[in-house]
């Protein structure tokens, strides 16, 4: 099989390419500008796995250069996982969300059912749909009402109607996952938990003071590593039982935010660690619980996480540590 990942020089999208690679298939990755900045991935994806990966050179946002590369090349599957996908970064720039994120998702869909309408269309949306719909502590269900709390979600929203709406008129094969909070290596510091572990590097390295700047610490979410979560994606797009429906991603331990970055801390070794709560690290408005069910996706996949938050943590902390090395 051969799979074409947009969003492949992202957070998720080099483990994608690592498992879809170990499955025994093809890997196309899309790429905005043919500037280099493919090789970014080698931080987590080996030499062996990048040099199998085929680049193309495009913009979700510039439907001629989608419609020229689907017109090139032929996929069994695509995985759209580009996008605009920081909360913060949306209140400051609205605008440029929805072009990146309902445009060129529109545009894709566009290219998929005028050259290849039997290639199948994974589209990653995202738990920020649901906004604030769960903070009565019940998992939220893929029927519960879409309401997001931020512009980015807003984009998501309007994406992942629009792609139900294709697949109900059989206008395109694919299906939806909304993966709640994931981290692990190659999560960027201006996401939580990966901004704790990036500070924390740096006061191991002798690089910053023991102050470290948090967030909202009280605010309670399900966290799974990025390798389980893109497992669940490679496993939905291998059965066709998965063609049209939504899928929730998530794991099964509310915590709340101050867990880990206390984890971090203790699994640096670190001592007399000050917490900070930076203002600049709130959100707007913020979604105070967050958990969602995952058994439609176990029922049809057998999905399960494999990795424990510890062992996540730990990676994420010796990513850094490399990274700034």
């Amino acid at each position: 099989m051969k799979y074409l990942i947009t969003g492949i020089t992202g957070f998720a999208g080099p483990h994608l390419a690592n498992l879809i690679l170990n499955e025994g298939h093809d890997v196309v990755g899309l790429v905005r500008g043919s500037n280099g900045m493919e090789t970014d991935i080698t931080d987590v994806v080996s030499e062996p796995n990048y040099s199998k990966i085929s680049f193309v050179y495009g913009d979700l946002t510039n439907f001629r250069t989608l419609d020229n590369i689907f017109k090139r090349e032929t996929f069994d599957g695509v995985f759209h996982l580009g996008a605009q996908s920081h909360p913060p970064t949306s209140f400051v720039d609205p605008l440029g969300t929805f072009e990146a994120n309902i445009m060129g998702t529109a545009n894709l869909i566009q290219a998929i059912q005028d050259n290849q309408p039997e290639c199948k269309l994974m589209f990653c949306s995202t738990s920020e749909v649901y906004g604030n719909v769960g903070r009565d502590g019940h998992k939220l269900q893929t029927t519960d009402t879409l309401l997001p709390a931020n512009p980015y979600g807003a984009s998501k929203v309007a994406s992942d109607l629009y792609l139900q709406e294709r697949m109900s008129n059989g206008g395109i094969k694919g299906f939806i996952t909304r993966a709640f909070s994931h981290t692990g290596p190659r999560r960027g510091h201006n996401f939580s938990i990966s901004c704790d572990a990036h500070q924390i590097a740096k006061m191991m390295l002798g690089h910053q003071d023991k102050t470290l700047s948090v967030g909202n610490l009280e605010t309670i979410r399900v966290v799974i590593d990025v390798r389980d979560c893109v497992k669940a994606y490679y496993l939905l797009m291998q059965t066709e039982d998965a063609l049209g429906k939504v899928f929730n991603v998530c794991g099964d331990t509310p915590r709340k935010m101050g867990f880990f970055t206390d984890e971090l801390i203790k699994l640096s070794g670190l001592e007399n660690v000050e917490k900070w709560v930076n203002p600049k690290f709130y959100r707007p408005i913020d979604i105070a619980y967050q958990h969602g069910d995952s058994s439609s996706l176990v029922n049809l996949t057998g999905w399960s996480t494999e990795y424990t938050i510890s062992s996540t943590l730990q990676d994420l902390l010796d990513y850094w540590i490399k990274k700034l090395k």
